[in-house]
């Protein structure tokens, strides 16, 4: 992962143990390149306008003949297919509801495999972000959520959304981590001393 080095995941290891020394919450931090080939997408671009040709050319029919035009449609869906694979086009492809949704969900996959949904007094959580989609999401347990509005984090998730946009993922990540520790130690101040889950960076 470019964006993350070693001394920097240490950084994040240090954060996630301030945070964790002072309240009862339990920190997972996951960052994924991207969290969809996508692949689907220039395939459906390309079969799209290939099967617009025939339309484009209706005016001139004297250009191609029926056989010549099936396969002016295979070599314009070939050609387009293999185009679209350039990952600066085929991320100007794909909608941004669609890149948000598949972020999303891989988040919440995350948050179960992460087994944040079993710690003790349901105080887990989850700073994800996939590179790619320029997407950061924080989901808590009912133990934060009871506590701690959900609306809470949003501002959060702005701002580290911005150093994200500007490549600063480590920056980021350090600064959400210390302000999601603020309201964490104010609303869970640590009453017992436990380390359920790893605290290293879990990159996809």
């Amino acid at each position: 992962m470019s964006l993350i080095n070693t001394q920097e995941q240490q950084l994040l290891i240090d954060a996630i143990q301030r945070v964790e020394n002072k309240t009862d919450a339990e920190l997972v931090t996951v960052l994924a390149r991207q969290a969809d080939d996508y692949r689907y997408i220039p395939l459906l671009w390309a079969s799209l306008l290939a099967l617009l040709l025939p339309g484009a050319v209706n005016y001139y029919p004297e250009w191609l003949n029926p056989h010549q035009l099936i396969l002016s449609q295979w070599a314009l869906f070939i050609g387009l297919a293999l185009l679209f694979q350039i990952p600066a086009l085929q991320s100007r492809l794909v909608p941004r509801q669609v890149r948000h949704w598949r972020a999303s969900n891989l988040a919440r996959r995350q948050f179960l495999e992460q087994n944040l949904h079993h710690t003790t007094g349901e105080t887990g959580m989850l700073i994800f972000v996939s590179e790619a989609e320029r997407y950061v999401e924080i989901l808590v347990d009912r133990g934060i959520s009871a506590r701690i509005p959900d609306a809470y984090w949003q501002g959060i998730v702005a701002q580290f959304t911005e150093q994200v946009r500007r490549g600063n993922v480590a920056k980021g990540f350090v600064e959400c981590i210390d302000a999601c520790g603020v309201e964490l130690q104010r609303q869970l101040p640590a009453t017992t001393t436990k380390n359920e889950l790893p605290n290293h960076l879990v990159i996809l």
